[in-house]
């Protein structure tokens, strides 16, 4: 070491006795141990001797479908290609709180916390955890108003483990009363941090579905009731899953995973499996299609009212915004950038298989609530009104943006997997729905359809030039600014939805805000007080 700091010292001031500077050649080439052998070769030419690389090829005929495939039980199995080491698999249940109406409300909340616990082959849920952690697998259960989804992520080569896993979390639960003990305490929990949380939008999404679907489907409570807490026990649960955990409302989805390796999986552990609640069929399944006063929301209505969603946009008053973040939508051009009081202004779009929601949330002031209100029910009359072509671009564009980037994550492609043929018995591409969209930036109208080889084909007499970028209006599925007012219209003739939360002394009559929204200019009628 000395030494070493000794050359060094000696270098810096001169080497030699007489003091002069080393004097510098050539640099020569060091060997290092990654490329040593080619010291002369470019980085931009190929190297000699080495194989030439095989790149892949795209033929039109990658296999980007979805392959569905039911069993004789009647469970389906759904894939989707997507290549990479880690896979996602999971059942999905057409079962939740929308068919609680002949049971306890709250079940399904309690089926959801119950996920992943003991079973009749695993003793507990730290021995299901440490099974998944051998392939690098993570696990979740979610439930909605009309689905209850078990996922798990894991490496593809543990599909064998993955699936037997899942079969057993979903037909072969324990229940044991210590382990929905702990369920009710987790649930009273949840609910009391529901209440005490500062973003009151749970709770108002609760209260809006409540409003519009009032004791019946969607409209039935999606968290347990706090009296239902105690009530709940293993034979109520077992009651609702020997109906509803059935072979022909499951789907098996699964993406980064070869379909007939899925399906022998399925076969092997799905088909004539006993469920821990019997092998006695269904006898009480609630059909029942959502009753809303203000119109059901047909499926053909169902992307206009997500491009008018779009356009309506909106957020927080504060915001890091820029291109994408939504700064040019209606809400925050008409309400945000105006009212410098309005704490938020937001639309959201509910979509189900029979019915949907399209409302506003906006917050602000207890003082300024009427005046909120009446700002919020002009929007509403004005989304029947004129709609700018450059804002039903926007609105398109952005739409078809979030779309494809959502499904990026192979979580959301599994969720969008499993849901679409649970729903419909298959699935419609991302493509194929973005063709139902069309903007002037991404739409060719000359291709219209899915052929068997991934292709799109011409299949009608379009007068647009087929490599001209542009709207063609007697193309189908394109959204036109008379949509967007059709599907406004139609929505404004119904009875209105309205949920409140807080210091509600300003709020306007119910009476008032249904008058306001059958006015031309959605004003609120004037109130006058002979005492203030």
């Amino acid at each position: 070491m000395a030494a070493a700091v000794l050359a060094a010292a000696r270098l810096l001031r001169g080497a030699g006795a007489g003091g002069s500077r080393p004097r510098f050649g050539p640099p020569a080439y060091r060997q290092f141990s990654s490329g040593g052998a080619y010291p002369s070769i470019p980085l931009s030419s190929p190297l000699p001797g080495v194989p030439k690389p095989v790149f892949a090829a795209v033929d039109g005929q990658e296999k980007f479908e979805t392959k569905v495939t039911r069993l004789d039980n009647g469970l389906q199995v759904a894939s989707q290609n997507k290549f990479g080491q880690f896979c996602t698999v999971g059942i999905l249940v057409n079962s939740g709180s929308r068919y609680e109406a002949k049971y306890l409300s709250g079940i399904a909340h309690f089926l959801e916390k119950l996920a992943f616990s003991s079973t009749a082959r695993f003793d507990s849920k730290d021995e299901i955890l440490l099974t998944l952690e051998k392939h690098g697998g993570i696990c979740d259960c979610q439930t909605s108003r009309d689905t209850t989804m078990y996922a798990v992520s894991a490496d593809s080569k543990g599909l064998d483990t993955v699936v037997g896993l899942l079969a057993e979390v979903t037909l072969h639960p324990r229940l044991t009363d210590e382990e929905i003990e702990m369920t009710r305490m987790a649930v009273q929990f949840e609910l009391e941090d529901l209440n005490m949380r500062p973003d009151p939008e749970p709770l108002l999404t609760e209260m809006i579905h409540e409003a519009a679907y009032r004791g019946n489907t969607v409209g039935l409570h999606r968290f347990c009731p706090i009296e239902n807490i105690p009530k709940i026990n293993q034979e109520v649960l077992h009651s609702y899953l020997r109906n509803y955990y059935t072979p022909d409302r499951m789907v098996l989805a699964g993406v980064g995973v070869e379909h007939e390796h899925l399906v022998e999986c399925a076969e092997k552990y799905l088909l004539g499996a006993q469920p821990a609640w019997g092998s006695a069929g269904a006898v009480d399944i609630d059909r029942s299609v959502a009753q809303y006063t203000g119109g059901i929301v047909k499926e053909e209505d169902f992307i206009p009212f997500a491009v008018l969603n779009m356009m309506m946009g909106g957020g927080g008053s504060f915001s890091a915004g820029g291109p994408g973040k939504g700064m040019f939508s209606r809400l925050y051009l008409n309400v945000l950038n105006r009212h410098h009081w309005m704490y938020n202004a937001t639309s959201y779009h509910h979509s189900y298989e029979d019915t949907g929601l399209l409302c506003i949330h906006a917050s602000a002031d207890p003082r300024q609530v009427r005046e909120m209100v009446e700002i919020i029910t002009k929007e509403f009359i004005l989304m029947g009104g004129t709609v700018d072509t450059v804002e039903l671009e926007r609105a398109k564009t952005q739409l078809m943006s979030m779309l494809m980037m959502n499904l990026e994550s192979r979580p959301v492609i599994f969720e969008d997997v499993g849901r679409q043929v649970l729903a419909t018995q298959s699935r419609k591409l991302p493509q194929e729905l973005c063709m139902l969209i069309p903007g002037t930036s991404t739409h060719d109208p000359t291709w219209k359809e899915w052929s068997s080889g991934g292709f799109l084909k011409r299949t009608d007499g379009c007068k647009v030039p087929g490599e001209q970028r542009a709207v063609c209006s007697d193309c189908p599925g394109n959204v036109k600014p008379d949509d967007i007012q059709r599907v406004a219209s139609k929505m404004l003739r119904g009875k209105p939805a309205v949920a409140a939360l807080g210091d509600l002394t300003n709020l306007p009559t119910y009476e008032h805000i249904q008058v306001a929204l059958s006015s031309r200019d959605g004003r609120l009628p004037r109130t006058y007080r002979l005492f203030r």
